[in-house]
């Protein structure tokens, strides 16, 4: 039998979660109804554009003159940037069922920047699945996200086949949002720490699905305690995923570590339904070599990757990626 009060806030909860529904419901809406005129809009223009105009500049004269016209009307949002944007976004869709909703034209301003169909394609699907805001969706395309997952493998294979393990796997991992500079007095302890202390940022740089489980899990045998440092579940790939990290460069040693966590794992934690547990090692070097050496004959499947405490350049990510 519920008390006075315990009435009362349970009828504040049903309406505080009527009037959260109503807010999204009429945003779903407005927002669905900009990016629909804007793709119209696009629309009227390429056609205007393709009416046997041979002359070069005449688009850029008609984007003008429309952006002219429409401020006078609409006061702002009808610049001639936007109007280029907007024009972009219509040639790049083409079809309305093509757009999703759930994105906001500033998401879209972004997606249209993206010449590669196939990593426009994966950005749109990874923005919408992990509730990315446009400031999360401008770092993960800024910090070539896309490129370090598909050094694993190439394009054709990251599109052909999505729960691929490889695709969930980058090299190198930025984590420059720890705000933490590189000491060799920091151990793995503290980098944990500050992992979970931003660990939605940490999450999102992991990419798609993956959900916190545990951290220093530990494992008893014949009372000797060993700890999992970091411990994730992947909900597309249905696996456990166990992160070691270390504050050194890769040592062969580590990967014995690593295949030990992963066996018990699979043994003690698997359900049915889960497949075998995936292991990444996270160091600040690696040899490519030495770690192809270390690997050899190892079943489980287990992964070495570079992280980095500062966001490269573009430049150097793509030295890195090349």
């Amino acid at each position: 039998m519920l008390t006075k009060n315990e009435k009362v806030f349970k009828l504040i909860k049903d309406i505080s979660e009527i009037i959260k529904s109503t807010r999204y419901n009429t945003f779903r809406l407005v927002n669905t109804e900009m990016l629909k005129s804007y793709f119209l809009i696009g629309k009227l223009i390429v056609e205007e554009e393709q009416k046997g105009k041979k002359r070069a500049d005449y688009g850029k004269k008609l984007i003008n003159s429309i952006s002219l016209e429409l401020t006078k009307q609409f006061n702002k949002g009808f610049d001639v940037s936007n109007i280029r944007r907007i024009r972009r976004f219509y040639l790049v869709y083409q079809k309305w069922e093509t757009v999703s909703p759930k994105l906001t034209w500033s998401h879209y301003s972004e997606l249209i920047k993206i010449k590669d169909s196939v990593k426009r394609k994966y950005f749109e699907e990874y923005a919408v699945n992990e509730n990315l805001s446009v400031r999360d969706l401008k770092r993960q395309i800024y910090s070539l996200h896309y490129e370090r997952l598909i050094i694993n493998n190439t394009p054709l294979q990251f599109k052909s086949n999505k729960n691929k393990i490889e695709n969930f796997i980058k090299d190198p991992y930025i984590l420059d949002f720890l705000d933490i500079n590189e000491n060799p007095e920091f151990n793995e302890l503290y980098l944990e720490t500050q992992i979970l202390n931003k660990l939605q940022k940490f999450l999102l740089e992991l990419g798609k699905g993956f959900c916190f489980v545990a951290r220093q899990k530990r494992i008893s045998i014949d009372n000797d305690n060993f700890y999992i440092d970091l411990l994730f579940y992947n909900i597309y790939l249905k696996r456990y995923i166990v992160i070691e990290i270390k504050t050194d460069k890769f040592k062969h040693e580590y990967i014995g570590q690593l295949n030990f966590y992963l066996n018990y794992v699979k043994t003690e934690l698997n359900k049915k339904e889960d497949k075998d547990p995936i292991g990444l090692l996270l160091c600040t070097e690696k040899d490519n070599l030495q770690v192809k050496y270390a690997l050899g004959g190892i079943k489980n499947k287990l992964f070495v990757s570079k992280y980095q405490l500062y966001l490269p350049t573009k430049e150097e990510l793509k030295k890195i990626i090349d």
